[in-house]
């Protein structure tokens, strides 16, 4: 298009302004997912929530949880008035069911999903598609080497097809060369272990979510049935239900506990064993079974743990009309754990007119402190066991419907007031009558106790194959590298081939690649230039030819210049 001019002539016409670019309004809500989406399935976020879950973890570990501990979790409350509170607010006392525990570990879970999967899904596409084909100038390559050969570049291409495959490279000729490579299990193996991570975590979150775990303390000759209300503690998954545990039962018969006799490890326990009876269910046959540190009973899909142990001193309670009102074992809890001086108390609602507790110290081989003025517990088996109970009557406190424990004793110099006089020490079948006629107590003896785990995990079992799969995973990654390699045959001058061969490893070079160069050869052409890297000069000095044989019998026109070799 033209304009005219004043003058008359024409002249261009003036450029027309581009219209404008509308300017971006915004990536909006859907751009924003996914950003979000992008960073969250990065290999780095994923390792950053790792580091987070196990940076999570370490308060868990350090402070006691309500679901393992919750009297400890009681009293670090009442010891720690300001900071208690504030930690309690933040779930520090229950960290594996926390909300925010449970955000990081699920963003671990769908950032792993997103990062792996796409990864897996990738790396199985690449192991069906065709190797790389060649470069175009393969002495640049790490490993290359060159040399000429009197056979055809079909049969060349043929014998690498045949060397190649026999190394288990995958092999495509075409286009003049031959292009291999192999070494995806050194990759598998890698999606392996990260796949095996996901399980790993979708393990551990299905054994919280459908298993249980319980405490329960049994003593010498009684039964425990698997019932909630048998659990001194119990922890149940969030989708675990009451009716989903198994009808066994347990009978300790027997508990053995050694010790060091002699050195600066006396007093050192060296075995516990528990001798045990269990049913699988009512109609099942009883079964013996030694339970034992690490060596677990596993009945009705759950495994039961050996913990700990102590001692429970049988008494029996009259009260002041003469009847018995208590007769059982009570189980008491160390004082000090290594020669197992215990406490305990004995409560006896039924004692008429007054209701009678004890507060008792044990000393399982009694014998007097290095002063002389108190009694100490010398050795932890129970050699010497020597009681001093102290008596209270009064209102046990029972009938108000208010919780107690079993191991405290509640309104002391309220409801409950001390037995003047009422302290003494027994030893096994003595017998304190408790001043003024409120009764007596007789020391029977001495039974054992063992606290036992009783833990159902479902993902247990797939948590230790995804354990193994991904410590498989790590060492085949570490072992196996990809290797690439590539052979071009082309005519040359005086109608033999030139053979170009090159090496790519990821890492660094193997010794491989001059064994496949060698078998490509072939002895034949042992006596050709052998292998070297392009753009580096070899020797000048080459073998002649056999006796007999002229330079032209050798392939070399006289006079002609000797080919380098490497």
């Amino acid at each position: 298009m033209t304009e005219t001019t004043e003058s008359g002539t024409e002249a261009p016409a003036a450029r027309q302004a581009p219209e404008e670019v509308p300017r971006p309004k915004g990536i909006g809500p859907l751009g924003w997912l996914r950003w979000a989406w992008r960073q969250l399935t990065t290999m780095r976020t994923a390792l950053i929530l790792l580091f987070l879950v196990a940076l999570g973890a370490v308060p868990g570990s350090i402070l006691p949880q309500r679901g393992q501990a919750p009297e400890k979790v009681v009293a670090y409350l009442d010891e720690h008035k300001t900071l208690g509170p504030w930690l309690d607010k933040f779930s520090m006392f229950d960290v594996f069911a926390a909300p925010w525990f449970a955000a990081i570990y699920i963003l671990l879970f769908v950032s792993l999903a997103g990062c792996v999967l796409p990864r897996a899904l990738k790396h199985y596409q690449s192991m069906r598609a065709r190797p790389p084909a060649a470069p175009r100038n393969l002495g640049r390559l790490p490993q290359s080497a060159k040399y000429e050969t009197d056979a055809s570049p079909e049969d060349v291409l043929a014998e690498a097809r045949t060397v190649l495959r026999g190394r288990r490279f995958r092999v495509d000729v075409s286009g003049g060369a031959a292009s291999a490579e192999k070494g995806y299990l050194g990759e598998s193996g890698n999606l392996v272990f990260h796949l095996a991570l996901l399980a790993l975590l979708f393990a551990l979150g299905l054994g919280n979510l459908l298993g249980y775990r319980g405490n329960v303390l049994l003593t010498e000759g009684k039964t425990f049935a698997n019932s909630l209300s048998l659990y001194d503690q119990f922890q149940p998954g969030r989708a675990f239900h009451g009716g989903e545990l198994a009808p066994f039962t347990i009978t300790l018969d027997d508990f053995k506990a050694r010790y060091e006799t002699e050195g600066d490890q006396r007093g050192m326990g060296t075995d516990f064993n528990a001798q045990i009876r269990y049913r699988s269910n009512p109609d099942a046959e009883e079964k013996p079974y030694d339970l034992k540190i690490n060596h677990p009973l596993k009945v009705g899909g759950a495994k039961v743990y050996l913990l700990g142990h102590g001692y429970a001193p049988v008494f029996t309670v009259r009260d002041a009309k003469g009847n018995v009102a208590f007769q059982d074992s009570v189980p008491f809890l160390e004082m000090e754990p290594r020669h197992l001086t215990s406490e305990g108390v004995v409560k006896v609602p039924d004692a008429e007119p007054d209701q009678l507790a004890f507060y008792a110290i044990l000393w399982p081989t009694a014998a007097a402190s290095e002063d002389g003025k108190q009694i100490v517990s010398a050795f932890p088996a129970p050699l010497r066991p020597v009681i001093t109970v102290t008596a209270f009557k009064g209102d046990i406190g029972l009938d108000s419907g208010t919780p107690q424990s079993v191991y405290k004793l509640e309104g002391i110099g309220k409801t409950l007031q001390p037995v003047k006089g009422g302290q003494k020490l027994l030893e096994p079948g003595e017998t304190f009558e408790l001043p003024g006629g409120a009764g007596s107590i007789t020391f029977d003896g001495l039974k054992e106790w063992t606290s036992l785990s009783v833990n159902h995990d479902p993902g247990r079992i797939p948590a230790l194959i995804a354990a193994i799969l991904a410590v498989l995973g790590v060492a085949t990654s570490f072992m196996v590298r990809r290797r690439r390699v590539w052979v071009r045959a082309s005519a040359g001058e005086g109608g033999r081939t030139v053979v170009e061969v090159g090496g790519l490893t990821l890492g660094n070079p193997t010794s491989e690649f001059d064994d496949i160069v060698a078998a490509l050869r072939g002895p034949q052409d042992e006596d050709q230039p052998g292998p070297q890297d392009e753009g580096e000069p070899g020797p000048q000095d080459e073998p002649g030819p056999e006796p007999g044989e002229s330079d032209t019998d050798a392939g070399q026109e006289p006079g002609s210049a000797p080919e380098p070799k490497e």
